[in-house]
């Protein structure tokens, strides 16, 4: 799959707001793992016990992992009615979003 695309994206809430918006996060997981092309899509935090050598992002802050089977299926997925309406549902709760779009080295 050399055309695969990973995606890593940094999104921090609001401060007291991560819950709520992963809260809808999930309830958006079924329609988007549902989509032509997706491969993986899902929310991770902080490991809490991981040691010194951890850098975290900290309680506001979760990352979404993504993985598509290619370019034209994550612009496909950025343009669904269901991640328009997560997107505006979530707008006033986020601090800071961002979105690295990656693929396969080498």
């Amino acid at each position: 799959m050399s055309d695969m695309i990973h995606v890593i994206a940094p999104i921090t809430t609001k401060p007291g707001m991560r819950a709520k918006v992963l809260e809808l996060f999930n309830a958006n997981v079924p329609a988007v793992l549902a989509e032509d092309g997706c491969i993986e899509y899902g929310a991770t935090i902080d490991v809490s016990d991981a040691g010194a050598f951890q850098t975290t992002y900290g309680d506001d802050t979760f990352v979404v992992v993504e993985k598509w089977a290619s370019l034209a299926a994550l612009m496909a997925h950025a343009a669904t009615p269901h991640m328009k309406a997560y997107g505006s549902s979530t707008k006033d709760m986020l601090a800071d979003r961002k979105i690295h779009i990656m693929k396969n080295a080498g």
